[in-house]
This record gives C-alpha cells, structure tokens and sequence, in this order.
C-alpha cells in the first residue's frame, strides 16, 4: 500500500511540474521567464517556493540524523532557522530591488555591475556552482533512501532506475517549464511535509509512553551540551557559531538568490520573512523526532540494520516512520521527502544555469552582439540546467556517500566567501573594492579548505586558540571574518587602482 500511495503522489507532483508551464502564459523562451518566473510570484507561491527551496529532501532527514547521532548539537538548524529572517528582512529586499531595476537575474551578475569587474563576478558565480553541485547530490541520496525504503530496490546499477527516471524527468519540466515547475510543486510538497511531521509528532510519541518517558530515556548527554571550561568553550562555541555561520551562507546559495529574486517585489520578501519562519516549526518538530528515534531504539532493531549499515544516521527518520506509521501513511511521508528533492534540486540546476549563462557564457564565451546574446541564452541556460543534473546523478553514483557529504560540508564553507561581495556591498558603498574583495575571497576560501583538510575532511568545527582559550568555531564563520578583515584591510590600496564602473546608484536600492 505504501508504494501505491508513494508513487501516485510523486507522479502527480511530476505531472504538476510540467502543466506549471501554462501559469500566466508568457514567452519561456526569455531567461527572466524561465528562470525567474518572470519576476511575478505573490505572497503564496513565494512562500511555498522558498520553504521548498531552503528545506530540501535532505533537510528532513539530517536534521533528525544530526540529533539521533550527536544530540542537542544538532539544534544548531533550529537556531539559525530563527535569526535568518530578520536578516532576510533587512538584506534582501534591497537585493531585488537593484536587480529589478537593472535587470539581474544572478548575484554575480549584481557583482559585476555593481564593481564593474566580471572576474570578481567570476569568481562569486563559480563558487556558488560548485558549493551547489554536492547539495544537487544529496537531494538525490534522500531520494535514493526513500526509493530503498518504499521497495524500489536492485542490483548494480539497477539500484539507480528509479533515481535516474524521476530526475531524468525533473530536468525534461525544469527545462520545459523553469521556476514556474519548482513553484507548483512546492505547494504540493508543502502540504505533505507539514501532514506528516505534525501526525508523526502526535502519533508516534504516543506509541512511546509520551514526551516524558521519550525525555527519560535519552541520555542526557544526548540533551544538555558540554558545559564550557575556563580554557574551552567546547560545545557552546561550537553551536553558537555553527547557528550564525549557516545563517550568513544560507541565502548566499544560487538556488536562495533564485527563489528570492522570483518575488513579485521587494514587498512580497519582507512578508515572506514575517511567515516563512512557520517552516522553523517544522525543523524544531523534526529535530525532537531525533530523540524520539533514540528513544525508539530503532538503531538496535534487527530490522532496520541494512538500512543503517547502508545510511548511516541519516536512516533514522526512515526507520522511525516505518516502525510505527501506517503503512499507507509511510506512502505519504515518503513522497512528501522524495517530493521534497524535486523542488531544491530542481531550482538548484536552474540558479546555476542563470549563472553560467549571464555571467560565463556571456562574458566570457559568446563573441555576438547582446541582442543575438539575448535571443540564445535561454536555450543556453536550458541545456546547462540539463547538465547539472546529469553531473549530480553521476557524482552520486560514482563517489561514496562519505565524500558526497564531505563535499557539502564545504561548500557551506565557500559560498559564505561570497558574503562581502554579494550581501555588505548592498549597504557599504565606497568601503570596498573588486580587488580587496577579490583577495579576501581567495584567503577565506584557501583558509576554509585548509582547516578542513587538517581536519581529514570529517568535521566542520576548528578548534581556534586564542589567549590560552580554545574556542571551537565553525569553518565558515572564521574563514568568513578573515576575508572581511583582508578585504577591509585591501581596500584603501586598491582604491587608485580602481577602473571599474558601479552601474548602480543609491536610489536603486531604495525600498518600493
């Protein structure tokens, strides 16, 4: 009954994706329709389309995960999915509100007109690929664990058919339809998402005694974080900065510009920062699922081994809903996490196609005119969103889960690089250059990498030692600081040596 109901719900959100191009006929032959929809998305589909965006398939899985396997550290995603709106609030309206005049449709694109230097663009435009490829990826590893879960199973490259038939068919109506597939289906995901979490938090706690005997029976160092010592600020650093680090990258990501810029105007982004947080709700639910799956002993149970010795933590959630959900019911759960990977990879592979299109291919490839530029990049931008695609199924299916993990782990770590160029330079006009920001990005980037690497690419946490304290600090966030102060410091050298136009003016930004 569960795959019944699985596969009816995700043909129909397949089937959504390819009617979505019909919404408000237009020419989809133009990127600002394909790729934005056309700048035309009120409150509803805004709403959906983001919280589809920002809180992928992977999303619902790891954040349980992370609490299932560390314990209250894991809450960090509940934290920074709080004070990520007021920033939203008062940052990226003035984004739209420039790129709508101008006609952006990336944040390198903002870039480059905003410094004139198209190798700062460059440099931004690529750093967001690249830290969007692997995410792409993991969109596909939640689905693949929902396909083995529901009985979609096989040998060899057989495992794959599923994955590789529903995302061959998310790139035919991301190429048919653009955002506007993405849009739709996000309210479909939304639904399911929302129906599931609140009956699993009612349903199954029940099963269990309640919260109270659930609380008991976690460890409490599974509860409490460490307590800082005069030398060590251990877990409370290490959750503090892991909160505010994820809150500056967030937005920094292509697939976040994409779905912000989408909006009908600056207006519909602040009260998508009012409402949006009631997704917050659903990662604070998700996130106490994880000590329910403690509590459950669905780690120890024989019958959810293979899918933890497969998965790993991240086959929690799994194992919880399948124990005591419905069978029907699982159907439903699944397709809303299945679902849930269409949205985010489907805007992902489009984020980056805008990129590649403005700000590679037509700086740096196309030699015609702007007008023959214009009348081709669409088409352009189509086969790349293709090509993304393509190149996440293969990353999934040649390189082991560990490293696909590894690989997001930094790219958190490189888009936050792109913070001085794209977000302070909405507020700080004449205090930072091209090539300040460019120096700043290289040694936040290389410095990123580096504490990495000495870390064997498991962790995302460096122990920092300062004045005989040793503060565990999220990569991102220190990596990130060491780029503003380079790119603070280079300003005022690089300022005479400037040639590059702003195209921009201060009324640009200026609210509606």
């Amino acid at each position: 009954m569960a795959r019944i109901v699985f596969t009816t719900l995700f043909v129909l959100a397949l089937g959504i994706g390819f009617l979505a191009s019909g919404w408000k006929r237009s020419d989809l032959n133009k990127l600002n329709e394909w790729g934005l929809g056309g700048r035309r998305f009120g409150i509803v589909l805004s709403w959906f389309l983001m919280g589809g965006d920002l809180y992928t398939a992977y999303t619902f899985i790891a954040v349980p995960a992370l609490v299932f396997g560390v314990g209250a550290l894991g809450f960090f995603a509940v934290t920074y999915s709080v004070i990520i709106y007021p920033l939203l609030f008062l940052t990226f309206p003035r984004l739209w509100q420039v790129a709508h005049k101008h006609g952006y449709i990336t944040a390198s694109e903002y870039v480059r007109g905003r410094f004139g230097n198209r190798w700062l663009a460059l440099a931004i435009g690529v750093t967001g690929i690249v830290a969007t490829m692997p995410y792409i990826a993991l969109q596909l590893v939640g689905t693949q664990v929902v396909f083995g879960a529901v009985g979609f199973v096989g040998n060899g490259w057989l495992a794959y058919l599923p994955l590789i038939i529903s995302f061959a068919v998310l790139a035919a109506f991301s190429v048919m339809s653009g955002l506007r597939a993405s849009a739709f289906i996000a309210i479909l995901k939304g639904v399911l998402i929302f129906t599931t979490v609140f009956v699993a938090i009612f349903v199954i706690p029940g099963k269990l005694g309640g919260y109270g005997a659930i609380f008991s029976a976690v460890p409490s160092k599974f509860v409490l974080l460490d307590w800082p010592t005069a030398t060590n600020l251990g877990s409370f650093s290490a959750f503090s900065t892991l909160a505010l680090g994820s809150t500056f990258a967030l937005f920094l990501y292509p697939h976040s510009v994409t779905g912000l810029l989408s909006s009908a105007s600056s207006r519909v982004i602040q009260q998508n920062a009012i409402i949006q947080p009631l997704f917050t709700l659903l990662v604070g639910f998700l996130a106490i699922l994880g000590f329910v799956a403690i509590a459950a002993h669905v780690g120890t149970d024989p019958a959810f081994a293979d899918g933890f010795k497969q998965y790993g933590p991240s086959y929690a959630l799994i194992a919880l809903f399948i124990k005591y959900l419905p069978d029907w019911f699982v159907g439903v759960a699944f397709a809303g996490i299945a679902i849930g990977a269409l949205v985010p990879a489907s805007v992902m592979a489009i984020g980056s196609a805008n990129i590649i299109t403005r700000d590679i291919w037509g700086e740096f490839v196309h030699s015609g005119t702007a007008e023959s530029r214009q009348a081709s990049e669409t088409s352009i931008a189509k086969i790349f969103a293709l090509l993304m695609v393509v190149a996440a199924l293969v990353f999934v299916m040649a390189i082991p889960l560990q490293y696909v993990i590894q690989f997001q782990l930094l790219g958190g770590i490189w888009v936050i690089q792109t913070l001085p160029a794209v977000g302070m330079s909405l507020f700080l006009r004449r205090r930072l250059t091209a090539g300040g920001l460019l120096v700043g990005w290289l040694v936040g980037v290389v410095s990123g990498t580096w504490m990495v690497a000495s870390l064997g690419f498991t962790a995302s946490v460096y122990p920092l030692h300062l004045f005989g304290i040793t503060i565990p600090c999220y990569i991102a966030l220190s990596s990130g600081l060491l780029n503003l102060i380079i790119s603070m410091i280079l300003t005022p050298l690089f300022r005479a040596s400037e040639t590059g136009h702003d195209e921009t003016a201060v009324a640009d930004y200026a609210a509606e």
